[in-house]
C-alpha cells in the first residue's frame, strides 16, 4: 500500500490511477468479451477490403468513384460500432422496459415497405428509399425486436420466480408476437429473412425451456407450410427459379443457374492461398452478380483462397462460440434467451450465405454478417453484439 500511495502523489499518478480503474477486475473493459469484439471488428475490416475489390471496377454501381462502396462500408461499420457502444451503455435490462415500443416501431417499418414508400430490389420489396443513394431495410431490425420481445414474454414469470418454465399460454403469446412481422416479411416477399426469423423463434423456444411439443409442432407446421406454399404456387417466379437452380446446378447456366455457377467457379479457382487480393479474374471481370452483398464470400474464396475463406469462418465461429458461452453462463433466463436467439440468427444466416455460394443451399439473398455491404444489416448485427456484451458485463461477478 505504501508503494501505491507514494506513486499516486507523483506527477503521473492520476494517469496511472485512471488506467488502473479502467482495467480493474470489475471494470467494464475487463468484463467485455474481447474475443467476440475483436473478431467482429476483424470481419468488418476484411469485409471492407473484399467490398472494395468487388466494386472498384463496377462503374455502373460506384458512380465512377472506385472508393464509393469502401467509404460507405467503413461508415456503416463505424455507425454499427457506435450503436453497439450505445446498446452496452443502455444495457439489455433497460431495453427490456421499452421492448413494446421497439417492437411496434419495427413492425411499422416493415408495413411501410408495402406502401408506396417501399422500393423493390432483385424482386423483393424489402426497402424504404431515403434519398441520396441511401435506403433502409426494416426487416433487419425485426431480427433484434423479435428476439427481445419473445425473451421478455418467455422469461417474465421465470425470472420473477413464479415458475420454472414458461407455460403454454405464454408460449402462444410469444409465437403470436413473432407471427405478425414474419407474415408481413413473407408478403414482401422475402423468404430468406423469414427463414432467419423462424430460426430465431426455434432457438428462443429451445433456450426458454418450453415444452418440446411446441418445437416438434412448429417443425411439423413448417414442413406442412412449405408443401402448401409449393402446391398453391404462392412463390414468385424468381424464387421458384432459385430452387430449381439449387436442385439442378446444371440447369440453364447462362440464365437461372448463372449466379451459383459463377460463384462456384470463383471459389474453386482460389485454391489454397488464392489469386491475391484485387487480383481475382472472376471478380475483376465482374462475372459474379451482387458480389459486394450476397456473394461477398466468393471474393474471399477467389482472392484469399481456402486459407482466407477459412479465416472468415473461424472468426464467425468465435463470435458464435462466445455467444453460446454467454448464454450458458448468465444467471437470468432473459439474458439466456436473447443470447440464444442471436446465436440461432447468426448461425443460420452464415450457413445459408456461405452455403449458397458453395451450391449446398438455395440462393435466398441473405448477407454475410459483418462482411457483406449493407447498412441496415451491419447496424443490426452490431446491435446484437452490443446485447451480447451487455449480458456479459451486467452479469454478477460471482456468476
Amino acid at each position: 500500500m505504501t508503494g501505491v500511495n507514494s506513486f499516486s502523489v507523483s506527477g503521473y499518478g492520476p494517469e496511472r490511477a485512471r488506467w488502473t480503474r479502467l482495467f480493474a477486475r470489475d471494470s467494464l473493459a475487463r468484463r467485455l468479451d474481447w474475443p467476440m469484439l475483436l473478431s467482429a471488428l476483424a470481419l468488418s475490416l476484411i469485409g471492407s477490403a473484399l467490398v472494395y475489390s468487388a466494386t472498384r471496377n463496377r462503374t455502373e454501381l460506384n458512380q465512377g468513384d472506385p472508393y464509393y462502396f469502401l467509404v460507405r462500408h467503413l461508415l456503416n461499420t463505424g455507425i454499427g460500432f457506435a450503436l453497439m457502444v450505445g446498446t452496452v451503455w443502455l444495457g439489455h435490462r433497460a431495453l427490456r422496459n421499452v421492448v413494446p415500443v421497439l417492437y411496434g416501431i419495427s413492425v411499422l417499418g416493415v408495413l411501410l415497405v408495402l406502401t408506396p414508400l417501399g422500393a423493390t430490389i432483385n424482386g423483393s420489396r424489402n426497402w424504404i428509399a431515403l434519398g441520396g443513394g441511401f435506403s433502409l431495410q426494416p426487416s433487419e431490425f425485426v431480427k433484434v425486436t423479435i428476439t427481445l420481445g419473445m425473451a421478455m414474454l418467455l422469461a417474465a414469470r421465470v425470472d420473477a420466480g413464479d415458475s420454472m418454465y414458461p407455460d403454454h399460454r405464454t408460449v402462444l403469446q410469444a409465437l403470436g408476437l413473432a407471427a405478425v412481422p414474419i407474415v408481413i416479411v413473407l408478403l414482401m416477399p422475402d423468404l430468406g429473412t423469414a427463414l432467419v426469423l423462424v430460426t430465431i423463434v426455434l432457438g428462443v423456444l429451445l433456450a426458454s425451456g418450453a415444452s418440446n411439443r411446441w418445437i416438434f409442432g412448429l417443425l411439423a407446421a413448417g414442413v406442412a407450410g412449405c408443401i402448401a406454399i409449393w402446391q398453391l404456387n404462392i412463390l414468385d417466379e424468381y424464387q421458384i427459379n432459385r430452387f430449381a437452380a439449387f436442385a439442378n446446378p446444371d440447369l440453364d447456366p447462362a440464365g437461372v443457374g448463372y449466379n451459383t455457377n459463377q460463384a462456384r467457379i470463383a471459389i474453386g479457382s482460389g485454391g489454397l492461398t488464392g489469386a491475391g487480393l484485387f487480383k481475382g479474374s472472376q471478380t475483376t471481370g465482374q462475372f459474379v452478380p451482387e458480389q459486394q452483398t450476397d456473394f461477398i464470400f466468393t471474393v474471399a474464396g477467389e482472392e484469399l483462397g481456402f486459407v482466407g475463406a477459412g479465416l472468415i469462418i473461424v472468426l464467425l465461429g468465435i463470435i458464435m462460440w462466445r455467444a453460446c458461452t454467454i448464454a450458458r453462463e448468465t444467471p437470468e433466463l432473459y439474458g439466456t434467451i436473447v443470447a440464444a436467439g442471436i446465436v440461432a440468427w447468426f448461425a443460420f444466416q452464415c450457413f445459408e450465405n456461405i452455403g449458397m455460394t458453395l451450391g449446398i443451399m438455395p440462393v435466398t439473398g441473405l448477407p454475410l454478417p459483418f462482411v457483406s455491404y449493407g447498412g441496415s444489416a451491419m447496424f443490426a448485427v452490431w446491435v446484437a453484439v452490443g446485447l451480447l456484451q451487455s449480458i456479459k458485463v451486467q452479469r454478477p461477478m460471482s456468476a
